[in-house]
């Protein structure tokens, strides 16, 4: 039984689309579809009812489904003791918000890229529920975003937070502590809304009964920063994005008294096990990406 036809199997069954299926695998419509009819030869059974006005597997395809993914896992155990990944360049497709890119992506970029220099990455920075449905759509390999992701097939690995801060111009960074009353008189910043920083910043507000207080949702980091040195405002970052840029801007961490809940990351992606060479790039992605985060994980009290 060829391998490469069942895989072409379980992506079609997990994304539910021929057509995504063949831009997840880089082969047209029609390959997928022959190694799938291939397959259904062999086993003597269709696994795809092709008469459903909607995608929908048989319950033969439904039970193969299962030893489908055994096959795969195994194959992937057996490359990993015995074999060696192939040489031969191949794609690796890696979504991530922007405190990400700001604090690690790079590095782990670079990292992975003197380990197995046959690696071609395909990067994308977006909001955390465009880079899930990205995902879910078999349009990237991983992503780390500030929610799990969640779906049928998808792992959720959580990552150490990263520690959110007050931002501002030098001159009010070397103030004292500062309370919420005296933050609340500048304008005040943070990303996009619906995004968590936005939503814990408001609630915060609410809390202290100033729920009237306008937050200005901006999108970009680079932007946020602009803003603060020009003196437009106050605003919510990473801390850990914030000291790569403290020698570049005029802009401080702000000694507070109210402290702002970290924002969650976790690593995304899919269960089925990919080509050896993939599956050890990801293996060594989401270790680099671990290892940083625990080192600068806040500490426990």
């Amino acid at each position: 039984m060829n391998l490469r036809f069942v895989e072409a199997f379980v992506w079609v069954a997990r994304l539910k689309s021929v057509t995504r299926s063949a831009k997840k695998l880089y082969l047209t419509q029609s390959a997928v579809s022959n190694r799938i009819a291939a397959l259904e030869e062999e086993l003597g059974v269709q696994l795809l009812d092709r008469r459903a006005s909607g995608f929908r597997l048989t319950d033969a395809g439904t039970r193969f489904l299962e030893y489908a993914d055994q096959l795969l896992a195994m194959q992937s155990e057996l490359m990993n003791e015995l074999g060696t990944p192939e040489q031969h360049p191949f794609s690796l497709r890696v979504g991530a918000i922007e405190s990400v890119l700001h604090t690690w992506l790079i590095p782990l970029v670079d990292n992975l890229k003197k380990n197995m220099p046959q690696t071609e990455f395909e990067l994308t920075i977006e909001m955390t529920h465009v880079l899930g449905e990205q995902l879910r759509q078999g349009m990237l390999d991983l992503v780390f975003t500030a929610t799990p992701v969640s779906g049928n097939g998808i792992v959720d690995e959580a990552l150490e937070p990263l520690e959110m801060v007050f931002v501002g111009p030098t001159e009010l960074a070397d103030l004292g502590p500062l309370t919420l009353q005296e933050i609340l008189a500048h304008d005040i910043m943070t990303f996009q809304r619906g995004s968590l920083p936005h939503a814990a910043l408001t609630e915060m507000f609410r809390a202290s009964g100033s729920a009237n207080k306008h937050v200005h949702a901006i999108s970009s980091i680079s932007a946020l920063v602009r803003l603060v040195e020009g003196g437009f405002g106050i605003s919510t970052l990473p801390k850990a994005v914030v000291g790569q840029l403290l020698s570049k801007y005029r802009i401080g961490i702000l000694d507070t008294t109210q402290k702002l809940p970290p924002l969650p990351l976790f690593a995304s992606y899919w269960d089925i096990f990919p080509a050896p060479a993939v599956q050890q790039a990801m293996n060594q992605a989401l270790q680099f990406a671990k290892e940083w985060t625990a080192s600068e994980a806040l500490p426990v009290h």
